[in-house]
Formats: structure tokens, sequence, C-alpha cells
């Protein structure tokens, strides 16, 4: 399995500041084929009510483990609250639903890109769809839900052949106000 460095380039308290860096990086990245994929923690049954009308065939299992219940065995995911959610592959419309679903819940967004294009006035090159991703940390300051927070994070994930990505990383940062902090964490692909 390969990973991903996803660098903090944003972080607020405001979630339509963040779901706005979001919308301007996605406008500077190459989506044609974009897909989008969630991860949450969800313990609340309002959340989950709303979460459900966003994604109905939703991917999840019991935070205690999937033996105490998943959607793979049918089970009822408001009788196993909190559950884990780990949903891929979505049409990029069902981001925005779902994190306006979360309330208070932790949960990462992860946009795949079909690439961040070339930017040749601040000398980047393309970097390929294996490496360009975009994630936004819902009430969490990590990729996994494991730092709980009143806050929001968006990650950009840039690395081109060369494993390089500083320059791109601080370049899409300066897109939306915000600055390379050094925080990084890997992703596993």
């Amino acid at each position: 399995m390969s990973n991903s460095a996803a660098a903090a380039v944003l972080t607020t308290a405001d979630l339509p500041r963040a779901i706005r860096a979001v919308r301007t990086l996605l406008s500077l990245a190459d989506i044609d084929q974009g897909e989008v994929d969630f991860e949450a923690v969800i313990r609340s049954p309002d959340v989950l009510a709303r979460v459900l009308l966003v994604l109905p065939d939703l991917v999840w299992w019991a935070s205690d483990g999937e033996e105490h219940g998943s959607s793979e065995a049918g089970d009822n995911p408001a009788e196993c609250l909190p559950i884990r959610v780990f949903d891929w592959g979505r049409p990029l419309d069902r981001a925005e639903p779902f994190i306006a679903s979360l309330g208070s819940d932790p949960a990462a967004v992860r946009w795949d890109l079909d690439a961040w294009p070339e930017v040749p006035e601040a000398g980047l090159n393309a970097i390929p769809q294996k490496y360009a991703y975009l994630t936004l940390t819902v009430n969490s300051r990590d990729l996994y839900q494991h730092e709980p927070s009143p806050d929001h994070t968006v990650h950009v994930h840039a690395r081109d052949r060369n494993g390089d990505q500083l320059a791109r990383v601080h370049w899409l940062a300066a897109q939306v106000g915000g600055r390379f902090t050094g925080r990084v964490e890997l992703a596993p692909l």
C-alpha cells in the first residue's frame, strides 16, 4: 500500500470558510473524473438520520468492531452507534451535503482529483492523479478523527515524480489565504 502526504494549509473554526477554501482548490484542480471518499465517526442518531438522507446505502461498521454490526451484515446502524463510516468512490456532489449533515461529529472528506495541473507562472509541474488529493477534516484536526476539535482543517496532497511537494503546497495554501504549518500526515491510498 502506498501513502500520500497530507499537508495542513488552513485551520479554521469557520466551516463555511473551510468549504470556500475547498471550492477554490477544486477550481484549480482537474476534477473531470474526480470522486469523493468519506470517513467519519457518527455518534448521534440525528446525525445518522441526516447522513442516511445523503448516502442511503452508507458503508459503515460499529466502532466496537464489525462483529457488533455493519452495513455488510445488513444491520441497523441506529442500533449500533457509535459507528465508523468508510464510504469511498462517491460522486463529487455528495461532499457538501455530507458535510452539512455532520453536526459536531468528526469526519474526513477526501476528494480524489484527476490532477493538480501545471502552473507555469509559479514554476509548478503537473501532479498526476496518483498524488493529487484534497482533504477536509471536519470537527477534527487529523485525518482519522482521533483529535476531535471545534475547528476544521484543509489538507492538500501533492507530490511530483521526485517526491517534492513543498512548492505546490505553499502555492495552494496562498490561494486560499492559508499557510503551510509544517504539519503533515500520511494517508494510505
